[in-house]
């Protein structure tokens, strides 16, 4: 089989079963598979397949047919320009997510700021500060030692000198300048895609209407010795004024949104 032949045949497979970004993907599993650019392998459509690479791709395909994220099926997800190892007990990073670093980086911030990433699943929220604001301290915090496990080997791939905690949310004190944390906020009833159907369930639902995780960190946030000077939350921007006024509850201000996330300030 050629490089043509299986470009055509996969991605007549994934449109098919519905996947909009067909041909990208399969563009995208043969990239990996024979480790060549695009550029390369659009240049040299009569390049062969071997027939044990064929094979496996077409267990790939065929994942991806059944709606498996891409990311879950190359075990890898890009986050900010920089590669993540992701699996299947954490969320795969998502473009919107990276608006928080921006903000992030406009903040007035001390000259050795302390970040804390709470719920960090694959560590890039934090590890991503990190490398972004050099000189920060970094602390990650997770409830599932499965996902720490993971950050920790995203902060090593990375060169990123970080420290993990088990944590339920704000349990440990992390005494930090900034608050970062994507919690779970989809609403139990709401309808998800059928990829999202392969994320665990625990970091996409917060309960009735998405904010339960949230309300237990604005109330923790509350009785810190030491409260952030900025939190930056993520969550539908149909939950906004809803987190806004937790946060208002919470001694907290709201000083920027853009997308799905929100910066919140403490009242002076």
């Amino acid at each position: 089989m050629t490089v043509q032949d299986f470009l055509a045949k996969a991605s007549k497979t994934l449109e098919t079963h519905g996947i909009a970004t067909a041909r990208l993907d399969c563009l995208v599993l043969l990239e990996d598979e024979l480790g060549k650019d695009r550029a390369h392998l659009l240049a040299h459509p009569e390049a062969k397949i071997s027939h044990s690479t064929e094979v496996d791709l077409n267990k790939k395909i065929a994942q991806r047919a059944a709606h498996t994220p891409l990311a879950y099926i190359r075990g890898k997800a890009e986050f900010y320009g920089r590669e993540f190892a992701i699996n299947r007990y954490v969320l795969v990073p998502r473009p919107e997510t990276e608006t928080m670093i921006s903000l992030l980086k406009s903040l007035p911030l001390p000259p050795k700021p302390t970040f804390a990433d709470i719920g960090t699943g694959t560590g890039c929220i934090g590890i991503t500060a990190a490398l972004e604001l050099p000189g920060s301290k970094v602390i990650l915090y997770d409830i599932d030692d499965q996902a720490l496990k993971l950050a920790k080997q995203n902060a090593d791939t990375l060169k990123t000198r970080v420290e993990l905690f088990n944590s339920n949310l704000l349990q440990r004190d992390p005494a930090s300048d900034v608050i970062l944390t994507n919690l779970p906020y989809v609403p139990e009833r709401y309808a998800i895609n059928q990829a999202a159907e392969y994320e665990p369930k625990h970091a996409i639902f917060g309960g009735k209407d998405g904010l339960n995780l949230y309300r237990q960190l604005w109330d923790q946030i509350t009785t810190l010795p030491k409260q952030p000077a900025f939190v930056l939350t993520e969550a539908l921007p149909t939950q906004h004024d809803d987190m806004t006024a937790i946060a208002v509850g919470s001694g907290y201000k709201l000083l920027e949104v853009q997308d799905f996330i929100q910066v919140f300030a403490k009242n002076s």
